[in-house]
């Protein structure tokens, strides 16, 4: 998995492309990112299937504050991004949400 963030000049907001590798276990229908940027919707923010096979997706993030998420793989599979700038404990008490940093 990977993040790549891209600063913008004129405003204060980052485009992050959040990326999934082919090779991850029960990627081959869907994936998602959920997060406190999106409400923690499961259905806001759909990656697209890229030719080789992941997935990606390209947000617009304020910047100044970090944000919590997960990668929703499938319909039931949620995964930590090993790229993150961090992680916190999930309200649920029983994993851990990605942090990224702007």
């Amino acid at each position: 998995m990977s993040i790549r963030k891209q600063f913008l000049k004129s405003k204060p907001v980052c485009k992050v492309t959040f990326k999934i590798p082919k090779e991850i276990e029960n990627a081959e229908t869907l994936a998602h990112v959920v997060g406190d940027f999106n409400d923690w919707s499961t259905s806001a923010t759909p990656m697209k299937r890229l030719k080789n096979g992941g997935f990606s997706v390209t947000v617009d993030l304020e910047t100044g504050r970090p944000y919590q998420f997960r990668y929703l793989i499938g319909k039931e599979s949620w995964e930590n991004d090993p790229d993150a700038d961090g992680y916190v404990p999930t309200p649920f008490g029983d994993s851990q949400n990605s942090i990224i940093s702007l």
